[in-house]
Protein backbone atom coordinates (compact mmCIF):
# COMPACT_ATOMS: atom_id res chain seq x y z
CA UNK A 1 0.00 0.00 0.00
CA UNK A 2 1.24 3.28 -1.00
CA UNK A 3 1.89 5.35 1.69
CA UNK A 4 -1.05 7.71 2.86
CA UNK A 5 -0.87 11.70 4.09
CA UNK A 6 -1.99 12.29 7.57
CA UNK A 7 -5.05 14.53 6.32
CA UNK A 8 -6.02 11.43 4.26
CA UNK A 9 -5.96 9.21 7.25
CA UNK A 10 -7.77 11.74 8.95
CA UNK A 11 -10.86 12.49 7.07
CA UNK A 12 -10.97 8.73 5.73
CA UNK A 13 -10.75 6.84 9.06
CA UNK A 14 -14.87 6.10 9.63
CA UNK A 15 -15.90 3.48 11.97
CA UNK A 16 -16.55 0.16 10.67
CA UNK A 17 -17.98 -2.81 12.31
CA UNK A 18 -17.93 -5.62 10.00
CA UNK A 19 -14.81 -7.64 9.36
CA UNK A 20 -13.68 -10.38 7.01
CA UNK A 21 -12.16 -13.51 9.57
CA UNK A 22 -8.59 -13.22 7.63
CA UNK A 23 -6.35 -12.72 10.54
CA UNK A 24 -4.23 -9.53 11.15
CA UNK A 25 -0.55 -10.66 11.23
CA UNK A 26 1.57 -10.27 14.40
CA UNK A 27 3.62 -7.75 12.74
CA UNK A 28 1.05 -5.39 11.56
CA UNK A 29 -0.14 -5.51 15.34
CA UNK A 30 3.05 -4.88 16.39
CA UNK A 31 3.01 -1.48 14.53
CA UNK A 32 -0.61 -1.06 15.76
CA UNK A 33 0.59 -0.76 19.00
CA UNK A 34 3.69 0.83 18.46
CA UNK A 35 1.27 3.56 17.35
CA UNK A 36 -0.23 3.74 20.25
CA UNK A 37 3.23 3.94 21.88
CA UNK A 38 3.58 7.13 20.07
CA UNK A 39 1.20 9.49 21.34
CA UNK A 40 1.61 12.04 24.23
CA UNK A 41 1.27 10.60 27.71
CA UNK A 42 0.53 12.42 31.09
CA UNK A 43 4.08 13.51 32.30
CA UNK A 44 5.77 11.29 29.85
CA UNK A 45 4.61 8.46 32.34
CA UNK A 46 3.45 6.25 29.35
CA UNK A 47 1.61 3.84 32.10
CA UNK A 48 -0.39 2.18 29.32
CA UNK A 49 -1.18 -1.57 28.76
CA UNK A 50 -2.37 -2.87 25.18
CA UNK A 51 -4.41 -6.45 25.90
CA UNK A 52 -3.86 -7.97 22.16
CA UNK A 53 -6.54 -10.41 21.87
CA UNK A 54 -6.66 -13.07 19.15
CA UNK A 55 -7.42 -16.15 20.10
CA UNK A 56 -10.98 -17.51 19.27
CA UNK A 57 -11.91 -18.36 22.65
CA UNK A 58 -11.14 -15.40 24.76
CA UNK A 59 -12.23 -13.10 22.14
CA UNK A 60 -15.36 -14.99 22.38
CA UNK A 61 -15.18 -14.33 26.49
CA UNK A 62 -14.87 -10.59 25.81
CA UNK A 63 -17.97 -10.94 23.52
CA UNK A 64 -19.88 -12.21 25.79
CA UNK A 65 -18.67 -9.00 28.64
CA UNK A 66 -20.03 -6.96 25.43
CA UNK A 67 -23.17 -8.51 24.79
CA UNK A 68 -24.21 -8.36 28.35
CA UNK A 69 -23.24 -5.09 28.90
CA UNK A 70 -25.48 -4.27 25.44
CA UNK A 71 -28.27 -5.72 26.95
CA UNK A 72 -27.37 -3.94 30.06
CA UNK A 73 -27.41 -0.48 28.47
CA UNK A 74 -30.68 -1.80 25.90
CA UNK A 75 -29.13 -1.42 23.34
CA UNK A 76 -31.73 -2.26 21.03
CA UNK A 77 -34.27 0.50 22.12
CA UNK A 78 -30.89 2.90 22.38
CA UNK A 79 -30.55 2.50 18.58
CA UNK A 80 -34.46 2.09 17.79
CA UNK A 81 -34.63 5.39 19.58
CA UNK A 82 -31.65 7.20 17.93
CA UNK A 83 -32.43 5.91 14.26
CA UNK A 84 -35.77 5.02 13.79
CA UNK A 85 -36.79 7.10 11.31
CA UNK A 86 -36.81 7.09 7.65
CA UNK A 87 -32.96 8.21 7.16
CA UNK A 88 -31.00 5.76 5.32
CA UNK A 89 -27.98 7.11 6.77
CA UNK A 90 -29.78 6.29 10.07
CA UNK A 91 -31.02 2.69 9.45
CA UNK A 92 -27.30 1.99 8.20
CA UNK A 93 -25.62 2.66 11.21
CA UNK A 94 -28.10 0.88 13.38
CA UNK A 95 -27.80 -1.77 11.33
CA UNK A 96 -23.90 -1.37 11.77
CA UNK A 97 -24.05 -1.03 15.56
CA UNK A 98 -26.59 -4.03 16.28
CA UNK A 99 -24.25 -6.61 13.98
CA UNK A 100 -21.21 -5.10 16.26
CA UNK A 101 -23.00 -6.43 18.83
CA UNK A 102 -24.31 -9.64 17.63
CA UNK A 103 -20.72 -10.39 15.77
CA UNK A 104 -17.76 -8.51 17.76
CA UNK A 105 -16.18 -12.04 18.89
CA UNK A 106 -15.75 -12.24 14.93
CA UNK A 107 -13.46 -9.87 14.98
CA UNK A 108 -9.92 -11.47 14.17
CA UNK A 109 -8.60 -8.85 17.08
CA UNK A 110 -9.29 -6.77 19.63
CA UNK A 111 -6.95 -4.50 21.22
CA UNK A 112 -7.99 -3.10 24.66
CA UNK A 113 -5.93 0.18 25.69
CA UNK A 114 -5.22 -0.11 29.30
CA UNK A 115 -4.09 2.46 31.94
CA UNK A 116 -2.34 2.26 35.61
CA UNK A 117 -3.92 4.19 38.01
CA UNK A 118 -2.21 7.20 39.16
CA UNK A 119 -3.60 7.38 42.48
CA UNK A 120 -3.08 3.33 42.74
CA UNK A 121 0.94 4.56 42.57
CA UNK A 122 0.35 7.83 44.79
CA UNK A 123 -2.46 9.03 46.82
CA UNK A 124 -2.15 12.15 46.07
CA UNK A 125 -2.26 11.99 42.45
CA UNK A 126 -5.92 11.29 43.37
CA UNK A 127 -7.30 14.50 41.58
CA UNK A 128 -5.98 13.14 38.55
CA UNK A 129 -8.80 10.13 38.38
CA UNK A 130 -11.72 10.53 36.22
CA UNK A 131 -11.75 11.76 32.82
CA UNK A 132 -8.21 13.80 33.24
CA UNK A 133 -6.26 10.40 33.50
CA UNK A 134 -7.79 9.95 30.08
CA UNK A 135 -5.85 11.87 28.28
CA UNK A 136 -2.88 9.82 28.96
CA UNK A 137 -4.37 6.92 27.28
CA UNK A 138 -7.14 8.18 24.16
CA UNK A 139 -4.13 9.79 22.62
CA UNK A 140 -2.79 6.48 22.03
CA UNK A 141 -6.18 5.01 21.00
CA UNK A 142 -7.03 7.39 18.39
CA UNK A 143 -3.31 6.85 16.84
CA UNK A 144 -4.16 3.05 17.04
CA UNK A 145 -6.99 3.77 14.95
CA UNK A 146 -5.23 5.86 12.72
CA UNK A 147 -2.62 3.48 12.01
CA UNK A 148 -5.81 1.31 11.53
CA UNK A 149 -6.52 2.97 8.30
CA UNK A 150 -3.44 3.49 7.27
CA UNK A 151 -2.90 -0.10 7.31
CA UNK A 152 -6.29 -1.05 5.69
CA UNK A 153 -7.68 -2.10 8.90
CA UNK A 154 -11.31 -0.80 9.88
CA UNK A 155 -12.27 -0.20 13.12
CA UNK A 156 -14.47 1.62 15.85
CA UNK A 157 -14.14 2.86 19.78
CA UNK A 158 -16.18 1.23 21.78
CA UNK A 159 -16.19 1.36 25.79
CA UNK A 160 -19.45 -0.42 26.35
CA UNK A 161 -18.02 -3.69 28.14
CA UNK A 162 -16.45 -1.21 30.64
CA UNK A 163 -20.18 -1.81 32.63
CA UNK A 164 -18.76 -5.07 33.72
CA UNK A 165 -15.33 -3.61 33.94
CA UNK A 166 -14.16 -6.36 36.98
CA UNK A 167 -15.61 -9.38 34.52
CA UNK A 168 -13.56 -7.94 31.25
CA UNK A 169 -10.23 -7.68 34.20
CA UNK A 170 -10.57 -11.37 35.39
CA UNK A 171 -11.03 -12.56 31.55
CA UNK A 172 -8.06 -10.74 30.74
CA UNK A 173 -6.17 -11.25 33.84
CA UNK A 174 -5.05 -7.60 34.69
CA UNK A 175 -3.65 -6.34 37.53
CA UNK A 176 -5.64 -4.61 40.28
CA UNK A 177 -3.83 -1.46 39.29
CA UNK A 178 -4.99 -1.43 35.51
CA UNK A 179 -8.43 -0.38 34.06
CA UNK A 180 -9.66 -0.91 30.92
CA UNK A 181 -10.36 2.71 29.00
CA UNK A 182 -11.15 0.92 25.57
CA UNK A 183 -12.05 -1.58 23.14
CA UNK A 184 -11.12 -2.06 19.33
CA UNK A 185 -12.68 -4.77 17.45
CA UNK A 186 -10.09 -4.49 14.18
CA UNK A 187 -10.15 -6.80 11.18
CA UNK A 188 -9.95 -6.10 7.45
CA UNK A 189 -13.42 -4.66 6.66
CA UNK A 190 -16.34 -5.35 4.77
CA UNK A 191 -17.17 -2.16 4.11
CA UNK A 192 -15.72 1.03 2.68
CA UNK A 193 -13.43 3.50 4.22
CA UNK A 194 -14.14 7.22 4.24
CA UNK A 195 -14.79 10.04 3.22
CA UNK A 196 -16.17 11.10 6.95
CA UNK A 197 -19.26 13.39 7.14
CA UNK A 198 -18.59 16.86 9.57
CA UNK A 199 -20.24 19.33 10.83
CA UNK A 200 -18.02 22.11 8.93
CA UNK A 201 -15.90 24.01 11.64
CA UNK A 202 -18.14 27.25 11.53
CA UNK A 203 -20.81 24.90 13.28
CA UNK A 204 -18.77 24.01 16.26
CA UNK A 205 -16.21 26.42 16.84
CA UNK A 206 -16.62 29.69 18.67
CA UNK A 207 -14.02 32.68 18.89
CA UNK A 208 -13.05 33.34 22.49
CA UNK A 209 -16.27 32.78 24.36
CA UNK A 210 -19.32 30.86 23.22
CA UNK A 211 -21.86 32.54 21.64
CA UNK A 212 -19.12 34.21 19.16
CA UNK A 213 -19.23 32.02 16.61
CA UNK A 214 -15.99 31.52 14.12
CA UNK A 215 -16.03 33.93 11.19
CA UNK A 216 -18.11 32.83 8.62
CA UNK A 217 -20.98 31.52 11.07
CA UNK A 218 -24.38 32.80 10.15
Amino acid sequence: MSEMGIFEVMYSTRALRRFKPDPVPDDVIAKLIEAGTRAASGSNDQNWLFMAVTDAAQRARVGGVYRKAADRAHMPDYIKAKFGGGDRQGRLIANSVVHLVEHIHEAPLMIVPCLKSAAMQDPRFRERMGRLEGASIYPAVQNIMLACRALGLGTVLTTLHALYEDEMKEILGLPAEYSTWALLPIGYPTDKFGPVKRKAVTEVAHRDRYGNPWPGSR
